[in-house]
């Protein structure tokens, strides 16, 4: 028995001078075998500078100034860990027991590196690897010679976390605070971190319910709410250590512009109809080449809802390919202005007479790069309304591309194309071909003239550049051409102004429209414009300004047929603003044309007379200047005839 109790004195004894050995370490010798050990079960290297303060029990722990903790050794010579200081506790007992139970790892002023490459993530440590590759479904994280591997708390403070994929950083953000824990190997690992940004503060809350599965290389569940300045995105998929995502997203914004400043995006202005305030739902993919695709997505963009699929590229700007469908899309404030909090928004600066002044703002042309197809029940847009539409939208470096195949508007169909370019100042273009408009809808709503209706077809070409509606207007080119069927003028009567009776109370019905124009500077030109009525037709030619909204046009009615001497021909004028211009007879035409017919009258009757007076001299009837030469040799020969027969005694 005595040899038993010696045995465990002496057992003790050793404990205890290994105790007080420990104590009685320097804190440099201290940290020096710690490194070794990290060394030894991470292949990484652990600096530790400055005084290293220990504890023992109940808690093993450490605390030391500035601190390193290497990288991967594909990874570069960036450390993938430093701060200024560096607080480790660990479970004594559960150390004894062989697991490593990780009670706390505080840090101030870390920087975090976080690096992926080829599906290599540098925050997978040998341990970890160690873990995956020795099978057990990877329920346990597990390092040479320890069980189970848990965090009870991380927390760094005024952090920098930077993120490089494939060599170029991604990510970095500065003055983060993050918190995380893993308590036990069922466990979820739940992180928590904030940081400050323009207009307030981002808070990220992450949850992996299966830490060793994700850090074995598998497909695992994650759960993540981002809450931002103005939104938030919501994230119920699964992940993997590559970064790749597959799952349910919802972002919603209540200020999409304050949004995307806060993401380092300031000074887009978002248009009014396509999502100040919006909310996105879909199933969304990203792959690690930096690629998103969502699927069976719905969004809600201000009071416009849109449905379809779109894949997008991440890039400077984001690549996008869409496939839209939307029911009444409402774009009639696309170009109004976003107030400021407490400032009404001003009106327009355009008035009857003019073009608005206000400076176009193009800026959203540039937000992105790609090709969107939208199919839509009906779009209002400033100024005009279009029906059922199927459209394509390309997007190139600030130039826009909308084709139409077709669009409905005013009635009828648009097919073409319309431009608009950013690039070097802003310039507005397009090709269309149009059928079956309604040219009063047309008229009015493009130049304001409501006095002509009709069917029409034709085709127009046209370019502007400007910073304001005016200038564009004003600097209008192109050519086109009009074909219009049966129609109505309004506001006068050619049947009255040819003398055909009453009329048809103050409008003109014809039975077909043509015409061709050219455009410079602004000015529409026509010299050909022919309208075709029952008993008479009428040409047309001048100038319509599209700058200057005003109109100098004139219209020649002339008769196909005898007016039985009711009335002469009363060409029009149309002179003035659009608004309300003037039209007139022109009375200049009115008196040449009846100088000239009573001229003619009384040439004739003169002619009349002198043939009556001839023919009665020459006792014949003559109808025709032509015939006073033959009548009078009839009568010479008829004379001299006489005069033979009396030279030679007849009768």
């Amino acid at each position: 028995m005595k040899w038993l109790m010696r045995i465990l004195f002496t057992l003790a004894a050793v404990f205890g001078l290994v105790i007080v050995a420990l104590l009685l370490m320097p804190g440099d010798k201290l940290g020096a075998i710690l490194a070794e050990q990290v060394r030894a079960q991470t292949g990484r290297e652990l600096t530790l500078s400055g005084d290293v303060n220990l504890s023992f029990w109940p808690v093993l722990g450490m605390e030391t100034g500035p601190v390193t903790f290497g990288n991967a050794s594909w990874a570069g010579p960036e450390p993938m860990l430093s701060a200024d200081s560096l607080a480790v506790g660990v479970d004594a007992a559960a150390l004894l027991a062989g697991d490593l139970r990780i009670k706390r790892v505080f840090a101030d002023k870390p920087v975090l590196r976080l690096e992926l490459s080829e599906g290599r993530g540098n925050w997978v440590l040998s341990a970890v690897a160690t873990a995956s590759s020795s099978g057990g479904g990877g329920s346990e994280a597990a390092t040479p010679g320890i069980g189970t591997v848990t965090l009870d708390r991380l927390e760094l403070t005024g952090a920098r976390l930077i993120y490089v994929e494939n060599g170029v950083a991604k990510l970095d953000f500065a003055d983060v605070n993050l918190s995380s824990s893993w308590p036990d190997v069922t466990a979820p690992m739940v992180m928590e971190a904030s940081m400050a940004v323009p207009g307030g503060t981002v808070q990220v809350d992450l949850k992996i319910p299966d830490l060793p599965e994700f850090a074995s290389g598998k497909v695992t569940p994650l759960e993540l709410a981002l809450k931002a300045p103005g939104g938030q995105i919501d994230f119920d998929g699964r992940v993997n250590l590559a970064g790749e995502m597959d799952g349910k997203t919802q972002i919603t914004s209540n200020d999409t512009e304050k949004m995307l400043t806060a993401f380092g995006q300031a000074g887009v202005t978002v248009p009014q109809g396509l999502g100040r305030a919006a909310s996105l739902l879909g199933q969304m993919t990203y792959t690690k080449d930096g690629r998103i695709s969502l699927r069976d997505m719905t969004a809600t963009l201000d009071d416009n809802k849109v449905t379809g699929e779109a894949d997008i590229t991440i890039a400077d700007p984001p690549q996008i390919t869409a496939r839209l469908d939307a029911g009444d899309l409402d774009l009639s404030r696309f170009a109004d202005p976003e107030p400021s909090a407490g400032e009404a928004v001003t009106p327009s600066l355009s008035t009857d007479d003019g073009w608005s002044t206000a400076p176009l703002d193009a800026s959203s042309l540039s937000l992105a790069n790609g090709r969107i197809r939208l199919k839509a029940n009906s779009i209002s847009v400033p100024g005009m309304k279009f029906g059922p539409s199927d459209l394509t939208l390309s997007l190139d470096r600030a130039r826009a591309v909308l084709e139409m195949h077709p669009a409905s508007l005013f009635s009828g169909k648009l097919t073409g194309q319309v431009v608009a370019n950013n690039r070097q100042g802003l310039s507005v273009g397009g090709n269309l071909q149009a059928s079956g408009i309604d040219i009063q809808q047309a008229l009015t709503t493009l130049a304001g003239i409501e006095r002509l209706s009709g069917i029409g077809s034709g085709a127009f070409e046209f370019l502007g550049v400007g910073q304001t509606e005016d200038q564009i207007m004003r600097s209008l080119s192109g050519k086109g051409n009009l074909d219009v069927g049966k129609g109505v003028i309004s506001g006068f009567d050619l049947d009255r102004l040819m003398g055909r009776g009453t009329g048809s109370g103050g409008t003109t019905v014809f039975n077909s429209l043509t015409a061709s124009f050219i455009i410079d500077q602004g000015v529409l030109t026509n010299n050909d414009l022919l309208m075709s009525l029952d008993n008479f037709r009428a040409d047309g030619a001048g100038t319509v300004g599209l700058g200057a909204r005003n109109i100098d046009y004139l219209f020649t009615p002339v008769a196909l047929r005898a007016n039985s001497g009711q009335g002469i021909s009363v060409p029009v004028r149309i002179v003035g603003p659009w608004s309300n211009p003037s039209i007139k007879p022109d009375l200049t035409k009115v008196i040449e044309a009846a100088a000239e017919g009573k001229v003619k009258e009384l040439e004739g009757d003169a002619k009349n007379k002198v043939l009556d007076k001839v023919g009665s001299e020459l006792d014949t009837t003559i109808t025709d200047s032509d015939q006073i030469e033959d009548a009078l040799k009839k009568k010479l020969e008829k004379e001299a005839q006489k005069g033979l027969l009396k030279l030679f005694g007849a009768d």
